[in-house]
């Protein structure tokens, strides 16, 4: 039995001014994929996250839209985390940085800085706008490169020849925001003196923690700390932490029109959110704050905003009276097929339009994973490479395990396992690979962890090839033989999917009632299924076929043309042909839930025995209770194209009467008792 640890996690917040793509995916299937394996080794472990909300773009944003900033916000933070949860990320909490709770973390820690005289303040020169009278920050100026003198360039570097250079340095410079030329105005700021924190960060950077299970773990990646070191001995400048009104953000205490630079109270937005989450379940947030605090608190972050998280960060909290983080786990970025993710090869792909696609989320974790290691190295997501591996891996090699033995399990035995397996040493190699693979998983050696659980699924397949279990089905005599081949083969396929569930958590879960058993746990590597029943054996994951992804691709092109209508017009009367297009299957529910923020709604999963589906049908006022509909036969519109709303995606249509009574909604329709899922009706 391991120590049990206490654990906080943080994945960097996403900017609430854009889209989710698979580049923020990468971060927070990582981050998720380590918070699982924590939680399922019976670790404390709590994963908190927040949409990072405040900056001028939010604001120029929501004035371009005629809205309130706080309701441009809202309505993102709704779409990212319907895009995280569509991926599987099992967030313990996903709150936004304008909360009370990050105010009052903001303006304490502030008052900690100046108190302990780490806050200055100077009179700077800054362009300003004058017919926006606004502050221009330095992505907001426009002009000529000054050393190559190529147009449009921003005022902080040339896109064209890469210089670096300030926005006053920018030849015939406009305004972004109006097109006007700016003016040097001159502005009392407020610094946090970080170049006084040099000796602490020195130590830090290059120091490490002392975890429960007494075991070291470095504050920073090599490559991390090497980078550091450079910008530590090149000299630390002291950093501006304050923006003139008109600012969307939080004012500064004692400071009227000043507000927090949105990089200030963007990180201790991870406190807020934990804060937020410790208030709602009676967590004590002080236990992992506190200065002094013996639990540990990690960081998922980009390589681009290293310095924030590994310079700023830990100074300010040092000189706060906060805990320091035990680890800032940084990773690189994303490519498609080899370049930067692009719009016009409809290779910028959004979260939304691969769900939307239909395609497998669970298909995109374990593709990530396979590139993922501990280092800041940038991944390559091979489309073709997708393809094969996803189809090669998980459905030939993983799943093939299950369908190759569990009918035999069902038709020849009742679905019983057998009492006893003679030989368990494929099972027993099996299980001996669980310390090296939590290894992995500890040090975020993910892709080391799916090449070795891939190798122990070879080494199953050929058990199944050596005892053919097809060819003992056959044979007089060999009924014993054939229960211990497939009992070993089920408990084969159950502890891969130990391995597997932080990855595939979906996945393990519909095992695990294929199983019948409870929600595995990575001690479970250690016992046997033996005497157990088990269900009919049903498709668990589908293929990648190479037409979902053109239409992948080609729905992200889509994505920077206009928009078609949505809807056309539908005739009053069809003809017997156009009915025939109709697919109706059969389908059973195996969940059934209200939709927060529906009154009208219900969310489905239904299993047409070919594949599972989440639908939603508007028939919550007939049924008080969703959860009294699990089981149920209903009749689905199978072909019908996927439909994008605000709570999600839903794949399909129940079909549904209404009553004699117009207002007592809708009703399901019965299926006879003997119809069976993805049984074709017509």
């Amino acid at each position: 039995m391991t120590t049990q640890r206490k654990i906080l996690v943080t994945s960097a917040l996403p900017y609430a001014n854009g889209a989710i793509h698979l580049g923020h995916m990468v971060e927070h299937i990582q981050t998720d994929i380590w918070v699982r394996f924590q939680k399922m080794r019976g670790h404390v472990c709590h994963y908190v996250c927040a949409d990072d909300t405040h900056g001028t773009p939010i604001m120029l944003a929501a004035q371009k839209q005629g809205i309130e900033p706080e309701a441009l916000i809202e309505r993102v933070k709704t779409e990212h985390l319907a895009d995280f949860t569509g991926f599987n990320i099992g967030y313990d909490n996903y709150y936004s940085t304008n909360s009370p709770e990050n105010k009052a973390f903001s303006e304490q820690i502030y008052l900690a800085l100046r108190a302990n005289g780490k806050i200055a303040s100077r009179t700077i020169e800054q362009l300003y706008d004058p017919e926006k009278q606004m502050f221009l920050p330095d992505r907001f100026v426009k002009g000529e490169c000054p050393k190559c003198g190529a147009k449009d360039q921003y005022g902080d570097n040339c896109e064209s020849c890469g210089a670096t250079y300030g926005p006053t340095d920018l030849k015939n410079p406009y305004s972004a925001v109006s097109g006007a030329r700016p003016v040097l105005k001159t502005s009392e700021h407020y610094f946090f003196r970080l170049g006084e924190c040099a000796d602490f960060l020195k130590q830090w950077t290059s120091g490490s923690s002392t975890l429960a299970d007494g075991t070291r773990q470095p504050h920073l990646q090599a490559e991390s700390l090497n980078k550091m070191n450079e910008w530590i001995e090149g000299g630390l400048q002291d950093w501006d932490i304050s923006r003139d009104a008109p600012y969307f953000g939080f004012e500064i205490p004692d400071a009227p029109g000043k507000y927090f630079y949105v990089w200030l109270d963007a990180p201790i937005g991870y406190m807020a959110s934990f804060k937020n989450l410790c208030d709602r379940i009676g967590a004590d947030f002080g236990e992992f704050l506190d200065a002094g605090s013996t639990t540990e608190m990690y960081h998922f972050i980009g390589k681009d905003i290293l310095y924030f998280h590994a310079l700023f960060w830990p100074a300010m909290l040092e000189n706060s009276g906060f805990r320091t983080p035990t680890g800032v786990f940084a990773h690189g970025f994303l490519t498609v097929d080899g370049q930067k993710m692009s719009k016009s090869r409809g290779t910028f792909i959004t979260a939304r339009s691969y769900l939307d696609c239909g395609l497998n989320p669970e298909w995109m974790r374990y593709y990530i994973a396979a590139k993922l290691n501990a280092r800041i190295e940038d991944i390559d997501l091979s489309l073709e490479d997708f393809v094969a591996r996803v189809n090669s891996d998980l459905v030939g090699k993983f799943i093939n395990i299950a369908s190759r033995a569990a009918g035999f399990i069902s038709k020849r035995f009742g679905g019983r396992l057998a009492a006893r397996i003679d030989d368990a040493s494929l099972l027993d190699s099996l299980a001996q690979a669980a310390p090296s693979l939590a290894q992995a998983f500890e040090a975020r050696e993910f892709s080391r962890v799916l090449r070795d659980v891939m190798g122990l699924a070879d080494a199953v397949n050929a058990f199944v090839d050596a005892n053919k279990p097809w060819e003992l089905a056959r044979e007089e005599g060999q009924d014993a033989r054939l229960q211990q081949v497939c009992t070993v083969l089920i408990n084969a396929f159950r502890l891969l999917t130990i391995y597997l569930k932080p990855v595939l958590p979906r996945l393990a879960a519909d095992v695990e009632a294929f199983l019948q058993i409870p929600a595995l746990s990575w001690d479970d590597a250690d016992s046997l299924l033996l005497d157990h029943e088990i269900r009919p054996y049903q498709h668990l994951m589908t293929r990648v076929e190479p037409k979902q992804i053109d239409a992948l691709i080609e729905a992200n092109k889509q994505s920077i043309a206009p928009a078609a209508p949505a809807f056309e017009a539908l005739a009053e009367t069809i003809t017997i042909d156009d009915f025939a297009k109709i697919d109706l299957r059969i389908g059973t529910v195996l969940d059934c839930q209200f939709i927060e923020g529906s009154d009208k709604l219900l969310n489905f999963t239904v299993d047409l025995g070919f594949e599972t589906r989440t639908i939603f049908s508007g028939i919550r006022k007939a049924y008080a209770e969703p959860r009294d509909l699990i089981g149920r036969k209903v009749v689905v519109v199978a072909n019908l194209a996927p439909r994008k709303m605000r709570f999600g995606v839903s794949s399909g249509m129940i079909v549904c009467a209404s009553g004699e009574d117009d207002n007592s909604g809708l009703f399901l329709l019965d299926a006879d008792e003997g119809a069976m899922a993805g049984m074709r009706i017509g």
